[in-house]
C-alpha cells in the first residue's frame, strides 16, 4: 500500500491515458463499425497490464539502490504512444480535425518532419 500511496500519480497517469484511448476509440469505432464488446474489453486487459508493470517496476527500484529511472525509463515511451493514440483516436470520432491532428502529431514526432496540411 505504501508502494502504491507514494507513486499514486504514475498509477493516475497510466489510468487517464488508458481511459482517454479508450474513450475516444470507442467512440470512433461506434462512428466506423458499431460498438465491439471485445475491443472495449482490451481497454481492461491493457489497464491491468500497465498497473501490474508499474508495481513490479516501482518493487524493484524500492529493493534495489541506483534504479530510480527505471519507472521514467519504461513509462514515458508508453505515456508518449497513448497520447498519439488518444489524438487520433479524438480525431478519428470527430472531437478534432484532421488539420489539428496532423499539427499535434507533428509537435509531439518532431524527427519525421511536417505532414501535409
Amino acid at each position: 500500500m505504501e508502494l502504491t500511496a507514494s507513486n499514486l500519480e504514475q498509477y493516475l497517469a497510466i489510468a487517464l491515458v488508458v481511459f482517454a484511448d479508450g474513450f475516444f476509440g470507442i467512440i470512433g469505432g461506434i462512428k466506423r463499425e458499431g460498438f465491439k464488446t471485445y475491443k472495449s474489453l482490451k481497454i481492461l486487459k491493457t489497464l491491468i497490464f500497465w498497473v501490474i508493470m508499474i508495481t513490479i517496476i516501482l518493487s524493484i527500484e524500492k529493493g534495489f539502490d541506483g534504479v530510480n529511472w527505471l519507472s521514467e525509463t519504461l513509462i514515458v515511451p508508453f505515456l508518449v504512444f497513448q497520447l498519439a493514440s488518444i489524438i487520433k483516436n479524438a480525431s478519428m470520432a470527430g472531437f478534432i480535425t484532421n488539420d489539428l491532428m496532423n499539427i499535434l502529431l507533428d509537435k509531439i514526432d518532431k524527427h519525421k518532419g511536417n505532414r501535409k496540411v
